[in-house]
Parts: C-alpha cells; structure tokens; sequence
C-alpha cells in the first residue's frame, strides 16, 4: 500500500460525545486496559498490565512535561488576544528558552489574530517575587506560525517562571472545557521532567509508582526518551489523500545510554514497547535517523522528514546497524545526547523496525493517530475500537488504555 494515496474517510468511525472521557478518573490505573494479540481481544485493569508484559521487555517513556503555554492578553479596547506558545524560536533550544532572562521569541499560534494590530500587548502577572510585567511582541510569520517576543521587567526571572505564573496549563480542544486546578496533577504524568509540550503524552498518564514498582519486580526495564508534543498531534487530515497533508515536526532528545539499552534489548529479542504514540515516534525514528547516516555520509542535522520511511533505500540496514550507526556518529562528535526533530508520518504501508507493541489510549477518528494504530495492527484497528465502543471504553486523552502487540500478518 502506497500511503500517500490512503484516503483519510476510510479511517473514520463514530465517536458519540458521551464516550469521550472529559475528566480522569480518581485513581490513575483504575482505567480499563484493552489487550489486543494475535488478533485476539481481552481486558483487564491498567494496574496489572504487567501481567501482560513478558519480563526482560524494555518499556519506553516519553518524559516531556507540559507547559503553561496558553497566555491571555487583553487589549485597551476589550479584545482578548491569546497567544499559545508552540516552541522556542530556535526549536532545539528549549533549555535556553526556558532559561532566558528578560526576553526570548517563541513561535505561536494567536487566537483572535485579526484584533492584534500593531501595538504590544502587556499583562501583569502575579509571581511569588512580586508583581512582573510581561509584553508580547509581534516579529513576523513562520509558515502558519507567528513570532513572537516575549520581555519582562524582573531580570532575574527565568522565562520558565514567568510563563508558569502568566500562562493557563492547555487542555486538548475537544475536552470543551476550562482548565481546572485538578489538571496540573492529571494532565501531567507522573515521570514527567522536561519542559516543552503544549500537549500531554496521554498514554502515559494511567502509569503510578505501583505500576513501576510491578514492572521492576518482574524484570521489566523501563527507558526515557523525549519528544516535545506540538499543537499539530490535534490537527486533522483535511486533504482527501494523504499526500497533501503536511505532518507536524517534533523535538526529540534521546541520551546515548537509552540508544545502548533498545540496540541491547533488539539484539538479546526481547520486547520493545513504546508508551503512546509519542515515544512509536521517537523510537522508530531512531532506525530512519541511522538509515539517512548511513545513506547520506554528509548528513549533519538530525531529522527524519514525513517520507523518508517510504523513499529512502533502507535495503540490508536492520534496526542493529542503524543504532550503531547512530552511536558510531554520537561518539565521534562527542555527543550523550541525540538531538534532532522528526516529522515522520507512520500510516497503513509502513513496517515497522523497533517497537513490538504499543501501549495507548484510543484516538480521534480521521488523523494522523488513527492511521499509525491501523499500520501497527492491520485492519483490525476497526474491530478493536467496535469493541472498545461496545464495551464502554473511555476514549480520548483522559480515557481508558490498550496494550496493542504488532501483528506480523499485516499485509503492506
């Protein structure tokens, strides 16, 4: 299957308004968990999903953590401008973004655009070091994005704290609601570390120290990787075929140690389960990272573009080759971390390198997510989410989860 001819209403279904979850339930992995293997279906509860995990199998996490990235202006004449901050100008500088003093630029998406002219919106913002004035700044335009300068007048005062305190934690739109004080525990997962999304890895909120401590006593590893989720994991597929719709690019850091670990658990064949779609991301663009190495000697800046896994010659490259590859180069630029972007589009047509199963909650009909799940387990993504349906499933980010094994009978 060539997919860029994959039309997107072939991968739709009907979502009724009261299957999607609009608030988490109590306790974390209290959630349904949905197991799917061999084309078989079964259940259980999400805290004894490691009676569904062989041991010795590497679990990988996206540890990205979600920022206060909705901020409200409101103008002279009572228009409300909201500029939602979508990534540091320079995309891989989030650190340094974060760790600005004074000022810093950011790509946004501004709501109510139209009403911003020319003038700098400004906001008094409340912090625990008194009362801050924060400006934005209108620089130009970056594809669909605007940029824009942010500066305040507390130099001591990382940007990281002043959007903390200026900005409004994002929820996903089709929730429909405000942000409550409950979400800043609950749209974040617990392992959460490293400063950037503007949405949560989702899958990985069902996940608690019980959880963990369940895995490590039956010799399940547990690895990190980072993927900073952008406002595009919400856009959907517009264009009828899906070769006009432009994926969304993405930060990534991976450290070497992790690299190490996935090369160790591929060669010794065990398991490689990613946590969301998210970390399926990372991980299969690890294998496409080694291919363009290997293909292209002079390659410098690390990222996989959406059609590099349908274009690039990856003959006699196995996932092995490709991560040596990868170290091969980290050692010699004398690098501990990986850094790079991805705009990889994993859609029905796409063989998978790495990842055995995936563990997810169920997604939005007709987009990018729906059709990663339908390559991953074949046709039978229909028939998982009939049954998910049918059986009062709790879809969407604050849903219920699944435990989805590769099935090898796909046909390409």
């Amino acid at each position: 299957m060539n997919p860029k001819e994959i039309n997107i209403k072939d991968y739709s279904y009907e979502l009724p308004e009261e299957k999607i979850a609009k608030f988490p339930l109590e306790k974390r992995d209290e959630s349904k968990l949905l197991h799917y293997q061999a084309g078989e279906i079964s259940e259980t509860t999400f805290k004894f999903i490691d009676e569904s995990i062989p041991a010795n199998s590497l679990v990988v996490f996206n540890n990205t953590k979600v920022i206060h990235a909705r901020v409200l202006f409101q103008r002279e004449t009572g228009a409300q401008i909201e500029v939602f901050c979508i990534e540091p100008l320079e995309y891989l500088d989030y650190q340094l973004a974060f760790a600005s003093k004074g000022n810093c630029a950011w790509k946004c998406i501004i709501g109510n655009a139209k009403r911003w002219k020319e003038d700098v919106l400004q906001k008094f913002v409340n912090t625990p070091s008194g009362i801050v004035q924060l400006k934005a700044e209108k620089k130009g335009k970056a594809g669909e994005l605007f940029l824009v300068e942010f500066s305040w007048d507390n130099k001591d005062l990382f940007f990281a704290e002043v959007l903390h305190y200026a900005g409004i934690l994002p929820l996903p739109p089709y929730l429909n609601r405000d942000t409550e004080l409950s979400d800043e525990e609950r749209y974040q997962t617990i392992y959460a570390k490293q400063q950037g999304s503007v949405a949560a890895p989702t899958a990985g909120l069902h996940f608690t120290e019980d959880v963990f401590n369940k895995l490590a006593q039956k010799n399940i590893k547990t690895a990190e990787v980072t993927l900073h989720v952008g406002a595009g994991t919400f856009k959907p597929v517009k264009s009828t075929e899906l070769a006009n719709h432009e994926m969304h690019e993405e930060t990534i850091f991976v450290e070497r140690s992790t690299i190490e670990n996935i090369l160790q658990t591929l060669t010794n064949k065990h398991p490689l389960i990613a946590v969301g779609t998210t970390s399926m991301r990372t991980l299969e663009s690890l294998y496409w990272w080694g291919v363009r190495l290997l293909t292209f000697k002079n390659a410098e800046n690390v990222f996989v573009a959406q059609w590099d896994a349908y274009e690039l010659d990856a003959s006699g490259i196995s996932a092995d080759k490709a991560l040596q590859a990868i170290l091969h180069d980290m050692d010699a630029k004398k690098e501990s971390v990986l850094q790079g972007s991805t705009q990889i589009i994993i859609a029905p047509g796409y063989e998978f390198k790495l990842v055995d199963a995936i563990i997810t909650n169920f997604h939005q009909p007709e987009n990018t997510l729906i059709l990663l799940i339908a390559a991953f387990v074949g046709p039978d993504w229909r028939k998982i989410y009939e049954y998910a349906l049918a059986n009062n499933y709790r879809f969407l980010s604050y849903g219920d989860s699944s435990l989805l094994w590769k099935n090898i009978n796909v046909l390409m």
